[in-house]
């Protein structure tokens, strides 16, 4: 049976300065989720929104807010940012020197956790945590900036992790983050991808509602 994809607008490409007409826009949409970038300017060379900003979200989304923290030392935040209406928490497995640990620390909280992989970070390595992870979210460009090309190896690695997951976690949402578009996202989907994050794609369209449409029609077999 067909199911469709997941499509999770990333808020960092939408107009900050009417952050909240974006929200309730995306609220009218067929969007599922919000995905939130927060960067430090330390694991990633730019600077993103912070709590404040998540918490402004979070009072006017109807959707789960996908928080995905590109952050040094995120195991100091993810409490935090779990009060300020994170539905779904993800911390990369580079940031992390106790990547298992910090894995349970939000699951302790009742939230659900995703892993983040570089485009350079192998899929194997997640091997011994597989298990204990909502979503893995592949980087398919290298984190920081929006409007960067996506990299073409991210099938292959979709691919691997889908194999992986098979064995370990057959419940494994595996997100794609980065250059998501109408052309790419459907080899995506016959990959093993489940979720997309878009975000110039939707908010640089003339009709962000109807980009999302069309993201959403699409099918996973």
């Amino acid at each position: 049976m067909n199911t469709q994809a997941i499509i999770a607008p990333s808020m960092l490409a939408s107009d900050f300065a009417n952050l909240q007409a974006e929200v309730e826009m995306l609220n009218q949409s067929e969007a599922d989720w919000l995905h939130i970038d927060i960067m430090d300017g330390v694991f990633v060379p730019n600077l993103s929104m912070g709590l404040p900003v998540c918490e402004a979200i979070s009072k006017h989304s109807k959707k789960m807010l996908d928080v995905h923290l590109m952050i040094v030392q995120p195991e100091r935040y993810v409490e935090a940012f779990y009060k300020a209406g994170a539905g779904l928490i993800s911390i990369h497995y580079e940031a992390c020197t106790h990547l298992h640990r910090c894995i349970h620390q939000i699951k302790e909280l009742g939230c659900k956790v995703g892993v983040a992989l570089n485009p350079h970070t192998p899929v194997e390595l997640l091997e011994e945590t597989l298990q204990y992870i909502d979503l893995v979210c592949l980087m398919s460009v290298n984190p920081g900036f929006g409007g960067q090309k996506f990299i073409e190896n991210t099938y292959r690695k979709v691919i691997k992790l889908k194999s992986l997951a098979n064995e370990n976690n057959p419940n494994l949402l595996i997100e794609i983050d980065g250059g998501v578009n109408l052309s790419n996202a459907p080899k995506l989907l016959e990959a093993g991808a489940n979720v997309l994050v878009a975000g110039n794609f939707v908010f640089s369209s003339p009709n962000p509602k109807q980009t999302i449409s069309h993201l959403k029609r699409l099918t996973i077999d």
